[in-house]
């Protein structure tokens, strides 16, 4: 798939940078990521990845509000940060990014999908990379 595909059929479309929603995102991001982590505590393993993998999503957009650009598939976010930002994100958080999104997937609409605890660990370490990662980049 090419990233001019992506804004003809309009998963991507160019907008307006906009610092509050940078901000607003990036709250959010950490919002999840503390969310992520107490879920984890209490033996949500699922809702725990969700949250984390939210935590990774609100921080992309974070990026794509800083170019200009709204996303509307979750696909299309992974597909923007790779090709723009390849070289400058860790290869392993962007498929870290794909494999949680994947997850999401199946936890929400796939049967017996079932994470263990090392799973939703796995998510959270690499939600709070992955935002330290992206807020090291908006300063």
């Amino acid at each position: 798939m090419k990233i001019d595909d992506l804004f003809k059929e309009r998963k991507l479309r160019k907008v307006a940078p906009d610092k509050n929603k940078i901000e607003q995102s990036t709250k959010i991001a950490r919002s999840k990521l503390d969310e992520s982590i107490a879920l984890f505590k209490a033996g949500f393993n699922s809702q725990a990845i969700l949250s984390a993998y939210t935590a990774m999503f609100h921080s992309a957009r974070a990026i794509l509000y800083r170019d200009g650009i709204q996303e509307k598939s979750h696909y299309a976010v992974y597909f923007y940060l790779r090709e723009n930002y390849g070289k400058t994100i860790s290869g392993r958080l962007l498929e870290s990014f794909l494999n949680h999104q994947n997850e999401r997937k199946e936890i929400l609409y796939g049967f017996g999908y079932n994470p263990n605890k090392e799973e939703a660990e796995s998510c959270i370490e690499d939600a709070a990379e992955f935002l330290i990662e992206i807020e090291g980049m908006l300063k």
